[in-house]
C-alpha cells in the first residue's frame, strides 16, 4: 500500500495528550494521512457517521463505559473499517475480547514509540497487529485446547451465579432464587473467583462489562 495515499484516522481518547502523540506519529508515519479526534464515543460516533473514516484507534475505557460494544457494533455497520484498541490494560482477556468483537489489533500505552509505530503500520499495511506475545499464548491456548478466556471455563451454575453477583445479589438472595443453600452459593462464588484469578466483586463486575457485550 502507498505511504503517500491519502487516509482518514479516527483517534478516540478521552485524554488530550494521549490523542495529540498519536497523531504526530500518525502524521510521521503516512504523509497525507486526515486525522480526527474525539474524546467521547458519542462524538466518535458523530464523526463516524458525518466522516469517510477508514482507521480508529480506540481506548478502551471511557466516562461513559466500555468502547466494547461500541466497537462491535461499528464493525457490523462498516465491515471495511480497522480497529486498533490502544489501552492501558495488559490483560489479556481484553485484548481477546477486542479481537473476537472485530477489532484488528490490540496494543498496550505502556509500548514505546516503536512499537506504536509498528502496530499502525500493519494496522494499514497488513490489516492487523497481534504482539509476538499475544499470538504465543492464543497458540499455546490452541495446542492444549483450552480456552482463550478464563470466563469460558465456568460451568452454566458458576455462570448462573456469577451474573447474579454482578446484578447485585447476594449469597442468601442468589440461594433462595436458585433454590438452593447458601453454603452452596459461598462454594461456587469461591470456585468463580478462583477460576477467574479474581478476589472480589468489583473484579468479577469488570470482566463481566466485557463480557456480556
Amino acid at each position: 500500500m502507498n505511504k503517500s495515499q491519502k487516509k482518514y484516522f479516527l483517534v478516540v481518547d478521552d485524554h488530550v495528550l494521549i490523542r495529540l502523540s498519536l497523531e504526530y506519529i500518525i502524521q510521521e508515519l503516512f504523509l497525507e494521512a486526515v486525522i480526527f479526534q474525539a474524546n467521547s464515543l458519542e462524538e466518535a460516533g458523530t464523526i463516524l457517521d458525518s466522516q469517510t473514516i477508514n482507521y480508529v484507534i480506540i481506548d478502551i475505557s471511557f466516562p461513559e463505559g466500555s468502547s466494547l460494544s461500541f466497537v462491535s457494533n461499528l464493525i457490523k455497520e462498516k465491515p471495511g473499517i480497522k480497529v486498533l484498541v490502544y489501552s492501558a490494560h495488559e490483560d489479556d482477556f481484553y485484548a481477546l475480547s477486542f479481537l473476537r468483537a472485530g477489532a484488528c489489533g490490540f496494543l498496550s500505552k505502556l509500548s514505546n514509540e516503536d512499537q506504536v509505530k509498528a502496530a499502525l503500520n500493519n494496522m494499514v499495511i497488513k490489516g492487523k497487529h497481534i504482539s509476538a506475545d499475544l499470538q504465543e499464548k492464543i497458540m499455546d491456548a490452541f495446542l492444549q485446547k483450552q480456552n482463550l478466556l478464563p470466563i469460558e471455563e465456568l460451568s452454566t451454575r458458576e455462570m448462573e451465579v456469577a451474573k447474579l453477583l454482578v446484578e447485585g445479589q447476594g449469597n442468601l438472595e442468589i440461594a433462595a432464587i436458585l433454590n438452593t443453600k447458601q453454603s452452596t452459593i459461598s462454594t461456587i462464588k469461591s470456585r468463580i473467583f478462583q477460576k477467574l484469578e479474581i478476589t472480589n466483586l468489583p473484579e468479577l463486575i469488570e470482566i463481566f462489562k466485557f463480557y456480556k457485550d
